[in-house]
């Protein structure tokens, strides 16, 4: 049935009247009515007992002889009480005892049709919906939806077309419902509160006035956050046409709905339990329904790819597959599995699996754990455990296992286990070797090096005969050869994941960070900072520390590099999470791991830098000319266990972690800011190792990657099987940032003095509840004028106070400078851009207060490489770096000396033609650039041209210092004498393919 909408019918019918309408006439449900609500205990006491007298009546006739006529408030007052003590999934799911008569509250649906019985008091069900229910006093809600008399989920929904939309109803349930009030009391009745418009829903189970956390319930769109269009339906239909339907809800309520309990341990040692009520995301629920009608249909016998990003709740997901998985009967009301076995090393998925399947099931024995010798997991599959949970390690022996039981059927769930370190090296590293010799031992080393998931591969691969079992496997990141296995073929020939939960769609929902928004190469680095520190605008005191002279640093020189990171760690990064802000330094090899805390350490004591501790992490030992002795990871980390170093890393004064391979996966360090890659990343690795970035933690808004060695382009690559397509711009003008500033007031829609007197009041830290309403006003005064704009304008002009946002961002990031006007605005516009409303895709907002000190914010944009639909690849790429030179620019050695003296009033003379000669003839004799002169255009040639340029710079700077290190220093002057080089170079190359 299609809900038939448009704007006038949403004018003439209120949208809450819509969705009732449809509940009642199409999904069974009951109309229920404010007079039978009583206030009171919170429940529709007339259908109460309209459901108990009609399905339990001989049990209602026992308590009757007891209370007589009173029998309706005793059995009242003592579901109130049970419903307090246990809360109403635990009441709805087990029912309560009065007297000795258990009543059940609820039934919900056989797992067969061989117990009509069963299925007749199913259907004695009563879900009821009441429109406008007068909770407390005159207090209104627009849906409240009940099971039986109790309440399950309110409703609060807004229409776009009335100028409101899903975050007014968040806000409404925020600031005028109390959560002490018995309707909303957290566990005691409604289990789910759905904030919604027409076009996006959002859910929480929890209200906490302004800390209550809404997260997103929607479809997706096209990849991404939000809900497509569907014709003739509003975007959300899907709530209340599907997932509320009769047999959907109460599946949700038996099979889906559980509370997480964990310890919260705090730093004096007291224990408290921390109560969450799971409810899934659509996403999961999707999920795990498709797997399961697939495997009801198919049987046994299949391979599933479920490639769900972090932040999807993957242990979630899993759990309540693995649940569902051990129950199933097909349509002949048979057992499809025998068992289950759940492959994993993650041990908050061992506790979580156990715990969460009793409250669901509410039996011991169901789970079992395999941790100790081969022969128990023997002994769970001939006890016929219903679910074993097992390590990785033993998945060979699993297979193994199974190969013998073909009269049973089995389900082997595989979590996505990257293991965080990595295995034994090959050797120790000889201290004869070089860096260079050593990074490439260990890329050779990296490559023989078989993952978790190789491995699991490789064991499939051999296991030939699997028709008895069925393989689901969960990750977030999966390798061509994982595609291939669990994937299924489309008609294109390729391989497709059973579901996709896309990064895009968690960064857009607020589930993890974007670490692409703020990546930079060095060379960008160097280029802004250099701009920043040559112009008078900014304040060359508070400037960071110069890095002109690192123009172009040698790939292996460790020590330049490392003032480079230590020094933006210092001005930057310290800054982050208020002050909390980790980083990690990747690098390329066991060797240069070594090196580099060695170099950290000098330069931290050097500088006299406190509160700035390095850990590095490194598998084996090695060999370095610098040291006497052998260094292993814990004799350089003063004695630390190898297992101790993340716990020790979390600590306040531990800062850097310095790795070579290890924790470059599987690490979860939410406090980890900013990441320095000296190492070429490529395909799943290099999605792997950036992603360590992307964990949200209360402050943390952005993050920050600066590579010295890996192109944009190949970073683009690696992530876009992940997300979508990718446009690249990174070329940078800081001093547009006044440019933008002048545009934003032109608009005239901000008066300057609101800015500067909600920044006074930031800075003063007022709490007082005139302060906050001066605030309010202070932005709303801007937000006014923007309502008047029509959709079009509204977009340009948030899009314009974006863009001021990152550059500031971008600036300060590189060099912090005093500009008060900038700094001002760059604040006021972050609350201010909340209030432009435009059909936004609906992220959790998580940056409800901005920590300010010294002068830094979090949302910054650096070089961003934006990843969106393959197929709109209209690619807009611009990269930083001079223009092409003209031909006519192009003359012999002494012109060329000439036009560089010319242009920057040096005075070389024509001795210095050697030095260029001998530069152009080394790059003239360089094969590798004359294959890519002949495989590409100039403009295209230059790119390839500026590193070997550079390396022959650096190789002969002690034969001239005088003018090369003229081309070292001065960016321009570079530039200059490489574009008149390069033309030269590629024009030879040219004609010896025509000759």
């Amino acid at each position: 049935m299609i809900t038939q909408v448009t704007p006038e019918s949403l004018k003439e019918r209120a949208f809450q009247t819509i969705i009732k309408d449809y509940l009642i006439n199409h999904n069974g449900y009951s109309e229920g009515f404010n007079e039978n609500y009583d206030n009171h205990y919170a429940m529709d006491t007339k259908l109460l007992f309209d459901f108990l007298e009609v399905s339990q009546k001989k049990k209602i006739d026992r308590l009757k002889s007891i209370y007589k006529e009173n029998y309706k408030a005793k059995i009242i007052e003592n579901l109130d009480r049970t419903l307090t003590l246990r809360g109403s999934i635990h009441v709805l799911k087990h029912g309560i005892k009065d007297y000795g008569v258990h009543l059940d509250l609820a039934y919900f649906k056989p797992p067969t049709t061989l117990n009509p019985d069963q299925f007749a008091l199913y259907e004695k069900n009563i879900l009821s919906v009441t429109e406008e229910l007068k909770y407390i006093d005159e207090k209104r809600i627009d849906l409240v939806l009940f099971l039986n008399g109790l309440p399950i989920i309110t409703m609060e929904l807004k229409n776009p077309f009335t100028g409101q939309n899903y975050k007014n109803a968040i806000s409404q349930y925020k600031k005028d419902r109390n959560s002490k009030e018995l309707l909303f009391r957290f566990k005691e009745r409604s289990i789910v509160n759905f904030a919604l418009d027409t076009d996006q829903v959002y859910m929480a189970t929890k209200l906490a006035q302004d800390k209550t956390y809404f997260l997103p319930f929607n479809k997706g769109n096209d990849g991404g956050a939000g809900n497509s269009e569907v014709f003739g339906k509003m975007k959300t239909y899907y709530l209340w046409e599907e997932v509320l339907r009769k047999d959907s809800l109460l599946e949700i309520l038996e099979k889906f709905i559980y509370i997480n309990k964990v310890e919260d341990i705090k730093v004096n040692g007291d224990v408290s339990l921390k109560e969450t009520v799971i409810f899934p995301r659509y996403h999961q629920l999707n999920c795990v329904r498709e797997i399961l009608d697939h495997v009801r249909k198919k049987g046994t016998g299949n391979k599933y790819l479920v490639q769900h990003s972090a932040g999807s709740g993957k242990t979630n997901s899993i759990t309540w597959l693995t649940h569902r998985l051990a129950s199933i009967h097909d349509e002949q009301n048979e057992v499809i599995f025998n068992g289950v076995i759940v492959v994993t090393d993650r041990t908050v998925l061992d506790e979580q699996l156990q715990s969460s399947i009793y409250q669901l099931e509410h039996k011991l024995g169901l789970v079992a754990k395999i941790d100790k010798d081969s022969s128990q997991l023997k002994d769970e599959l001939e006890k016929g455990t219903k679910i074993i949970i097992s390590t990785i390690q033993k998945f060979p022996h699993i297979l193994k296992e199974l190969s013998g039981t073909k009269d049973k059927k089995y389900a082997i769930v595989i979590d996505e286990a990257h293991s965080s370190t990595s295995g034994k090296n090959m050797m120790a590293l000889k201290e004869s070797l070089s860096l260079e010799e050593a990074a490439d031992l260990a890329i050779k080393e990296e490559s023989k090096i078989v993952d978790t998931e190789d491995k699991i591969n490789n064991e499939l691969e051999k296991f030939v005969d699997d028709s008895n079992v069925s393989f689901f496997a969960f990750t977030a990141t999966p390798k061509g050869t994982t595609l291939k296995l669990f994937g299924k073929q489309r008609h294109d020939g390729k391989h497709y994941p059973f579901h996709i939960y896309s990064m895009r769609q968690a960064i857009e929902e607020g589930f993890i960070l974007d670490v692409l928004k703020n990546y930079m190469t060095y060379k960008m680095y160097y280029k802004v900072g250099k701009h920043i520190e040559d112009d008078p605008t900014f304040d060359k005191a508070k400037a960071a520390k110069s890095i002109a002279r690192f123009v172009s640093i040698h790939p292996h020189n460790i020590y330049q590099k490392t003032e480079v990171m230590i020094e933006h760690f210092r001005n930057s990064t310290r800054k982050k999470i208020g002050g909390q802000a980790k980083a990690m330094l990747v690098t390329s090899s066991r060797k240069h791991a070594v090196r580099y805390k060695l170099a950290f350490d000098k330069y931290i004591k050097e500088k006299g830098y406190s509160n700035l501790k390095t850990l590095v992490a490194f598998s084996g030992k090695v060999k370095d000319e610098y040291m006497d002795e052998e260094l292993s990871e814990s004799k350089m980390n003063d004695g630390l266990k190898e297992s101790s170093l993340p716990k020790e890393f979390d600590k306040d004064e531990s800062k850097v972690l310095i790795v070579a391979d290890k924790y470059q996966t599987g690490f979860d360090q939410p406090k980890l800011h900013t990441m320095y890659v000296d190492k070429k990343l490529s395909g799943v690795r290099a999605v792997q190792t950036l992603s360590r970035l992307n964990r949200i933690y209360p402050g943390k808004e952005d993050t920050f990657i600066l590579d010295f060695a890996n192109d944009p382009e190949d970073i683009k690559e690696a992530f876009l099987p992940f997300y979508k397509t990718t446009v690249l711009d990174n070329d940078i003008e800081p001093n547009e940032i006044y440019t933008i500033y002048n545009e934003i007031f032109d608009k005239q829609v901000i008066n300057k003095e609101d800015v500067i007197k909600f920044v006074d009041l930031i800075y003063t830290k007022k709490e007082s509840k005139n302060a906050k309403a001066l605030m309010e006003n202070y932005v709303n005064n801007t937000s006014n004028r923007i309502d008047e704009f029509s959709r079009e304008e509204k977009i340009e002009i948030r899009s314009l106070f974006k863009k001021f946002i990152s550059l500031y961002n971008l600036i300060i990031q590189i060099a912090p400078f005093i500009d008060s006007e900038l700094h001002r605005l760059s604040i006021y516009l972050r609350y201010l851009i909340k209030k432009i409303d435009i059909e936004s895709t609906g992220g959790i907002d998580i940056t409800d207060k901005v920590i300010l000190e010294y002068y830094r914010l979090k949302e910054g944009k650096e070089e961003s490489i934006y990843l969106e639909d393959e197929e709109d690849i209209g690619v807009n790429v611009k990269v930083a770096g001079g223009s092409t030179a003209k031909e006519d620019e192009t003359d012999y050695l002494s012109s060329i000396i000439n036009n560089l003296n010319d242009r920057f009033g040096t005075d070389f003379s024509d001795s210095e033609k050697l030095a260029v000669e001998q530069i152009r003839n080394s790059l003239k004799n360089d094969k590798s650039l004359e294959l890519k002169a002949r495989a590409n255009t100039a403009e295209n040639f230059r790119h390839a041209f500026e590193p070997s340029f550079d390396g022959k710079i650096i190789d002969e700077y002690g034969k001239n210092q005088n003018f090369y290190g003229k081309v070292l220093t001065d960016e321009s002057f570079k530039n200059k004498l490489m574009d008149l080089l390069m033309l030269e170079v590629y024009n030879h190359f040219q004609e010896q393919v025509r000759s």
